[in-house]
């Protein structure tokens, strides 16, 4: 078992209130329950000895190991093959779509061998609150118990099982077309066992999930270049969005790093609002509406609590179900991903002040209306005393979309986003009739842009530039064109592209910013930034540039895992870094490909005109 995998060295399985990963040999080496945000139960990853793991995998030597999804599903499949024999490892969480959250949560992980004879090893350790709960163990012939406090999790199957400290071991011999299983049902509190599983009941299940997955992935309106790729990534968004309130967390992990040995360890487990509601444009593209909607009422419930948060104004992030504490604590007894630490549980950040997700709020309620989504008087009157609140706040600085600790700044996209916040605000107002001072909103919006054009705009570079008060390039402006501030062809918005390409394109992959000339409060240097990429791509092809932009869509797909998975940055030498799978990434990629898609096609249909 390697002591850490690569971060890219994984799969995702999922039931749509929790997710756990799965390394390319068979070891799961993180899952958190009963829900994203939970504290962890196995957590290799981000500690080998103290944070638990559940291995199967072959005892034999020159094992070859290859890892996919059973087609169109969240269904993973992981191969080994030796001069022995073949054996495949099938893991995957049945599916809950219930409207309420369930504190019993399934992994079935089952074993056959396809060919010859393969000897199979168990080895089950959990450690429960992030390894820092003690857990009691009773050891049955094919059953065992933990049971830490608040939580009990069951191991069943047809593996022989014996305890081996704390943990329990096991062993068996397949020969060709025997199955072995192991199913592990983690429940809050103490909780009686559950059937004990047979081959019939586990292959039910797991052609219930196979059609679950290929039935939802149907529902796409999806007829572009890309579909692979673009299926995939709509099935991870799927499994990173939690059914019970529709909000779609960050990544399905914490702590991994942007750098290995680096600081910038943060935990993504929560709810952005700016990352979320990007995606309900990305999800009503591919003719999700379902999904859009669950977002958008979650996202209009909290501008409804607005006025009774601290400072009056929405929080950057939540968790799954609306609750804004999210106290930040470091992990001083994990030693990090390959000795990155600190490891961090939670996200101070959700403290900051970042004016522009009132822009992707209003965008994501503005988008919405395309699925009939009005919204209430009630909610609409929220969204108005939001507009009346920005309006007496939208000039002052703050920490920006990437979270910096070095200190508020003029942000130049803040301000693109407060734009946006009031341009969709008077298009909602208009066009349902709605009441709002929608006089003083526009004068705001036209005062938004002249300081965005005068003060955001550097003779230097001939270019928007970050903040206010200096010449430095952000690859956030990429989405200008986007929301309307510029449009695609203008000759303002092509100089900055043009900045940007001289100053942040690596080989067509994007940075974010440089650290170096903008300091952020923090060590360390990261990667390209691979949600930076695909906006790239995006502009380039609203801008006509359509041989570049598919020269770089085409080249950033090679850097997704062999599972077609990607996380948050691309490292110097090509490796994926950052917390793991990033929704944000998977959102984008579908933008990029819906508009690469649209340009290319008109380009088409001129030419034959």
């Amino acid at each position: 078992m390697d002591r850490y995998p690569l971060i890219a060295d994984h799969g995702l399985v999922g039931d749509l209130q929790t997710v756990a990963l799965v390394s390319g040999k068979g070891v799961l080496d993180w899952f958190a329950a009963p829900r994203f945000d939970s504290p962890s139960v196995f957590a290799a990853l981000l500690d080998h000895d103290r944070g638990g793991y559940f291995r199967m995998s072959p005892d034999a030597d020159d094992v070859t190991y290859q890892q996919l999804y059973y087609p169109d599903t969240a269904v993973l499949v992981t191969r080994f093959m030796s001069a022995d024999g073949v054996g495949e490892l099938m893991d995957w969480m049945p599916p809950d779509t219930s409207a309420q959250p369930s504190d019993r949560h399934t992994i079935i992980r089952g074993v056959r061998a396809v060919r010859g004879t393969i000897r199979i090893s168990l080895d089950c350790k959990p450690r429960f609150d992030y390894g820092r709960a003690k857990h009691e163990l009773e050891v049955g012939e094919q059953h065992a118990v933990f049971r830490a406090p608040g939580a009990t999790m069951h191991l069943q199957g047809n593996f022989p099982l014996e305890r081996s400290g704390n943990d329990v071991h096991g062993a068996l011999t397949l020969h060709q077309g025997e199955l072995a299983v192991s199913v592990l049902t983690m429940s809050a509190g103490e909780a009686p066992a559950p059937p004990p599983p047979t081959e019939e009941s586990i292959t039910d299940e797991l052609w219930s999930a196979v059609d679950f997955w290929q039935r939802w992935v149907r529902t796409s309106n999806y007829r572009g270049r890309w579909p692979s790729m673009v299926r995939r990534s709509a099935i991870t968004i799927k499994l990173l969005t939690y059914a019970p309130t529709g909000a779609p967390i960050a990544a399905a992990t914490m702590g991994l790093p942007e750098q290995v040995g680096g600081e910038r360890n943060w935990d993504y487990r929560f709810t952005w609002v700016r990352d979320a509601s990007l995606s309900v444009r990305a999800l009503l593209d591919l003719g999700f509406t379902e999904e859009a909607t669950a977002f958008a009422h979650w996202m209009a419930a909290r501008l409804h609590e607005r006025k009774d948060a601290p400072g009056d104004r929405l929080q950057i992030m939540y968790r799954v179900d609306g609750d804004p504490s999210l106290s930040e604590e470091i992990l001083e007894h994990f030693e990090g991903y390959r000795g990155s630490a600190p490891v961090r549980a939670g996200n101070a950040a959700m403290d900051q002040l970042q004016l522009d997700i009132y822009g992707e709020a209003l965008y994501a309620m503005h988008e919405g209306r395309r699925v009939g989504l009005r919204g209430s008087y009630y909610g609409w009157k929220a969204v108005a005393s939001t507009l009346d609140w920005l309006a007496d706040n939208w000039d002052r600085p703050d920490e920006g979309i990437w979270e910096t600790r070095g200190g508020r700044k003029n942000f130049t996209y803040s301000r693109v986003m407060t734009w946006v916040a009031f341009d969709r605000g008077i298009a909602l107002a208009e066009e349902f009739s709605r009441p709002g001072d929608i006089v003083r909103w526009r004068e705001t919006r036209n005062e938004i842009l002249d300081q965005i054009m005068t003060r955001g705009w550097s003779e230097k570079e001939q270019a928007l530039v970050q903040h206010y008060d200096g010449d430095v390039l952000d690859a956030s402006l990429l989405l200008a064109p986007r929301v309307g501030l510029l449009a695609p062809h203008d000759p303002l918005w092509l100089s900055t592209l043009d900045a940007m390409d001289r100053k942040l394109v690596s080989d067509s992959l994007v940075y974010r910013y440089d650290p170096a000339a903008s300091p952020d409060g923090l060590r360390g240097s990261e990667g390209t930034f691979s949600l930076c990429t695909f906006l790239y791509v995006d502009a380039l092809a609203r801008a006509g540039r359509l041989r570049q932009a598919r020269y770089a869509f085409e080249k950033m797909l090679t850097y997704s895992n062999h599972v077609g998975l990607f996380a948050e940055e691309i490292g110097p030498s090509g490796e994926q870094l950052g917390n793991f799978p990033q929704a944000f990434t998977h959102l984008s990629l579908i933008m990029a490909a819906c508009t690469l898609d649209d340009a290319i096609d008109g380009a088409l249909a001129a030419e034959r005109r």
